[in-house]
This record gives C-alpha cells, structure tokens and sequence, in this order.
C-alpha cells in the first residue's frame, strides 16, 4: 500500500444526531409484537416478556448520551485502509515503552467489550499491577462492523481484515506488537500472526477451535475431560451454529429485518449473550444491561447488521483456500468455562506454538466483559515473556 492522503489518521469524536434516537424511540413503541407459546422459556427463542421488559428500559431509561460521551473519553481515530474506512480506539500507557498490543473483538461484539480492561492494561500500576506490564493499546473495528460502518465491496474476509491490522500498526508506527482476540478476532489475530511474522512478537486468544480427531490414533489420547468438550461442541452445534448459516448464506434477507427493526436487532444479539455467557438465566448474570445496550447501539445507530454478516457470508463462501501450516508465533490461550467452544490443549498443539494454557472455573464467550479481572491478569502473564 502507498501512502498518500488517505493513510492520514484523523481524530474521531461520535456524535449521534437526536433524530436518530428520537427515531429510535418511536420504532420501539410502535413494535409489533408477536406471540409465543407457553412455558417454552429460551428453548426457541428470546421469551416475550423479557424482551419486552429489557425494550421498555431501553426506550425509557437508558442513557445513550451518557454512553456516548463514556466512549468519547478515549482517544478514538479513523482512517482509510483497502477502501474502508476503520475506525479504532489508540490508548497509549504512560509508560513509554509499553508494549504495543492490537485486540480485535467478533461478533456480535465491538469495542464496548474492552472497556473495562484498557485502563488496567494501559495503566496498572493504578490497578495493582506492575508498570513494566503496561500495553499501548490499539483497538480497531472490524470493517463492516458499527463505527467501521458498512463496507461497499465484497472480499472482506479473515485474511483482508488481517492485511488491514498490519497496515494500521504500520501507520501507527508499531514495528514490534502483539495481538489478542476471540471469536472472529481471533481468526483474524492468527491470520495476523502469520501474515506479519517480522512484527508480531506473540498472540494470546480466548476463543480456539479444536475439533474431534479423525485419527483413531489421535482420538485415544485424548483425556475423558478432552472428549467430554468435544461431545458438548458436537451436541450444542446443530442448534447454536443456525444464526451463523443465516448470516452465511443470506445475509442481505436478514439484514432487512434487523436494519428496520431495533427489537428485532436487539433479540439477534440478547440472544447470543444469553447463550454463550456464564449467565445463570438472563444475560444481566453475565454483563450489565446497560453494557449490552450500549452494544447493540452500536450496531442499531450505524445500521451494520447486514454487513457485519456479510463476515460469515465471506467464510462460507471462501475466495482462497484454508491456511494449513501450522502457526510459529508464540501463542497464549484462555479458556472461560462456559464458553461452548473450549479447545483441547491436545489437539490445539498441533496447529499451534502453546507457550502458554490458562483455565479458569468461571467466565464465557466475551470474556473481557465478564471477567475483566481475569482477562486482564492473563495477558499481562503471557506477555511477559515478550518485551
């Protein structure tokens, strides 16, 4: 890529206009609800009542602006990069020579997952950590992802996003990072790591995915902990893989629906915190209301259901083939015990340099969420090793 004006960096201050929460709020009352059969609780679905309940607080007491100027206190930038614009949050450390580190949310996640984790990370001696373990922290928005906004060409795959991160630390000055990511984000931090080997010095993930070995061989090693994960990944996956074959393989047919519709976008992404957080019944268990609101928001106000799908529609339907050599680059894994995707360390080696396994008895799929203090304390650990 050359530089010319458009690799500049330009500061970003989010500013909604009032008719669009005032539209908002009307779309909210006039809902058109629908029925639902008895006692059938989340078994298909997000209940009535409750989606009803948690549309009320968000049309009645929740705070955008509150929000809003939450998200204006840290340094936010925007940038074109392949014909997209990017936006990210670059929080440098008081520490001069804090190591710079790149994280990269998935879906249906997006910068308000971090939030309580950038200033532990960027600053720990005020969080009762150690100053040598403080990052600069470079937080982009996948393209086609809420304050990304929507992308206008296809090709906005796994491999592209991560061609982008390298070009963003690049003109960010950043010769010598690493990078941390789940869900998508982790997809993308490994394709990072592999496609940028000269700068990145190491990747930490709470997001693996190990599936059964189809060597006999293989599978007797494994542990009855082992096979217990993979039996609940092929269990769970008929059912909890649906929204991803809709966003697949038809994501412009849904994206009508949740683009006009904020209850309707509200219950696709409730859902998935219902499902893959450590929630004992609503996703409240797991993350405030107010943090999951302020989520969808994100994806509501910049009307990127459709292209952020598109993601998924790019993997089903890939342009190159799968990377199979396995990955060099030091690599640091998480592992929350009631994320539904929890690798075998076993099978996770053969693909990968594991430097570093931690487990942990509580926490889920958007671990930076709901345990902060966990998540923070495990990158500083594995980092470590790295400055």
């Amino acid at each position: 890529m050359t530089e010319n004006a458009d690799a500049a960096v330009r500061p970003f201050t989010l500013d909604i206009p009032q008719t669009d929460l005032d539209d908002l709020a009307v779309r909210l009352a006039a809902t058109r609800w629908p029925d639902e059969l008895p006692d059938a609780g989340w078994s298909q679905g997000v209940p009535l009542a409750y989606l009803k309940e948690l549309a009320e607080h968000w049309r009645t007491s929740y705070n955008w602006r509150e929000h809003e100027a939450h998200l204006n206190r840290l340094p936010q930038f925007t940038t074109e990069i392949d014909n997209a614009n990017i936006h990210f949050l670059h929080i440098r450390s008081a520490q001069n020579d804090a190591l710079p580190l790149l994280i990269t949310h998935g879906w249906p996640g997006s910068i308000v997952e971090f939030l309580d984790v950038i200033d532990p990370l960027t600053e720990p001696l005020s969080h009762d950590g150690d100053s040598a373990d403080a990052f600069h922290l470079v937080i982009p928005t996948i393209p086609g992802y809420g304050l990304s906004g929507p992308t206008h060409d296809g090709g906005w795959d796994v491999h592209r996003v991560a061609k982008a991160w390298a070009e963003l630390m690049r003109r960010l000055g950043y010769h010598r990072y690493g990078a941390q990511g789940g869900d998508w984000g982790h997809a993308i931090t490994r394709e990072l790591a592999a496609i940028d080997t000269d700068h990145v010095v190491a990747i930490h993930l709470n997001t693996l995915l190990t599936l059964p070995p189809s060597d006999p061989a293989e599978a007797a090693e494994l542990t009855d902990d082992d096979q217990a994960r993979l039996d609940r990944l092929t269990r769970a996956e008929p059912e909890m893989s649906a929204y991803a074959k809709i966003q697949g393989t038809r994501p412009q047919t849904l994206a009508y629906a949740l683009t006009d519709s904020p209850v309707g976008q509200l219950a696709w992404i409730a859902e998935k915190f219902k499902e893959w957080t450590d929630c004992a019944a609503v996703p409240e268990d797991a993350v405030t209301r107010d943090r999951l609101l302020t989520n969808v928001m994100l994806y509501w106000l910049t009307a990127t259901a459709g292209s952020s799908a598109r993601h998924y529609w790019e993997a089903f339907h890939p342009s190159r083939p799968p990377r199979t050599e396995p990955l060099e680059t030091p690599t640091g894994v998480a592992v929350f015990a009631a994320d539904l995707a929890r690798p075998v360390r076993q099978l996770a080696k053969r693909d990968h340099n594991i430097v570093h396994w931690s487990e942990f008895d509580r926490g889920g799929h958007f671990a930076a969420m709901e345990e902060p203090d966990l998540f923070t304390d495990d990158i500083r650990a594995f980092f470590r090793s790295f400055r």
